[in-house]
């Protein structure tokens, strides 16, 4: 069990690292996707920020609530189910751009061309490169420009390792963890864990007669944190502009959390080994993202034409509820022996598949 769980996590940021050190063409070489959006003040960042990643903290919510029930039959006492699943969101093209003048940038980041307006989020385009946008100082001079990053990728994967056991009356409670793992100062970390309870509602009016069918209420709650490394250094040949400042730019990231809630129905009726349901409900996910550390934004030069930047710590805070509202799953287990497949469909904010195997009685 130990070793499977880096090979989950791994598979999360297999995908979400490209995207993260992608090399861009601004003018801090060296800078990846979100670190080359902070070329301003906090609000203009956090904006860029928010804008950019707005698929990939939906993604994260839809498969977050994913997966956690194939059936609403509950265990007997003691009985368990031990699952490795993954399930892929799959964004919309109406969130694989985003227009910089309609995020409320201030006046001091213009786009170098106004018929040049939309940019590519982290699942647009990854040839795309967004439009140039020039940065201006206090007094209106221009002291910087850059564009946008590209995109990475149009789906956002999500793992489940969870633990199912049944309880009395009816009941299950589901585990799902996957601890802290860490690949190094470059690749960043994740770390997950949840919790869920399921209630065969229909056992309850039905213990000693054939039931039709099985009807349950499930919820579940998962809390994941998402460590990426940051890479903002001086533009060339800028100098602080306060010897007061901080000039340590070693421990920049992004710290994030992501919170998620489902409450759904589930119906259900086996059919020998194979195990058709149907699931209904309420899904939210609440993110908190912050670029951790010192980071050093050019923000005028001297009167012998020098740059000069201000440092500013922690300049970046997301605090957004990235989804919120009704999802529909649809799908099947099939009981082979000891062993399981799952498979499902969903219907939400983003469409999503998910699919894993297991293991129990």
């Amino acid at each position: 069990m130990k070793k499977l769980y880096p090979l989950l996590a791994a598979a999360m940021l297999l995908f979400i690292a490209p995207g993260v050190h992608a090399q861009n063409n601004g003018q801090n070489n060296g800078q990846n996707n979100f670190s080359s959006l902070i070329q301003d003040g906090p609000g203009d960042a956090t904006k860029l920020i928010s804008a950019y990643a707005e698929p990939l903290f939906k993604g994260f919510g839809i498969g977050q609530n994913s997966g956690w029930n194939n059936t609403a039959k509950t265990k007997k006492l003691l009985h368990f189910d031990l699952r490795i699943t993954g399930s892929v969101a799959f964004v919309p093209a109406s969130d694989k751009t985003f227009d910089v003048t309609q995020i409320g940038l201030s006046n001091q980041v213009r786009p170098a061309d106004p018929s040049q307006t939309t940019a590519p989020t982290f699942a647009g385009g990854k040839n795309t490169t967004g439009p140039l946008l020039n940065v201006y100082d206090t007094n209106g001079k221009q002291i910087g420009q850059f564009n946008t990053p590209s995109g990475t990728l149009s789906i956002i994967p999500a793992p489940q390792v969870q633990l199912t056991i049944g309880l009395v009356d009816n009941t299950d409670i589901t585990i799902r963890s996957i601890p802290s793992i860490s690949f190094g100062s470059n690749d960043g970390s994740v770390s997950m864990l949840g919790f869920g309870l399921k209630h065969d509602i229909i056992q309850d009016f039905a213990k000693k007669i054939p039931k039709p069918f099985d009807l349950a209420i499930a919820f579940g709650y998962s809390h994941l944190n998402l460590n990426i490394p940051l890479t903002v250094n001086p533009d060339n040949g800028a100098q602080p502009a306060s010897g007061q400042q901080s000039t340590d730019f070693s421990n920049q990231h992004i710290a994030g959390t992501f919170n998620s809630f489902m409450l759904q129905a589930i119906i259900s009726k086996k059919l020998l080994f194979f195990t058709p349901f149907l699931a209904v409900g309420y899904n939210t996910t609440h993110t908190s993202a912050a670029t951790v550390g010192n980071y050093p934004i050019t923000t005028g030069e001297t009167l012998t034409g020098t740059p000069v930047y201000t440092t500013y710590t922690n300049p970046v805070n997301i605090n957004e509820t990235s989804v919120n509202g009704m999802r529909a799953d649809i799908g099947f287990q099939l009981n082979l022996a000891f062993f399981r497949i799952y498979a499902s469909c969903s219907l939400a904010q983003y469409k999503s598949v998910d699919g894993g195997i297991g293991f129990g009685f």
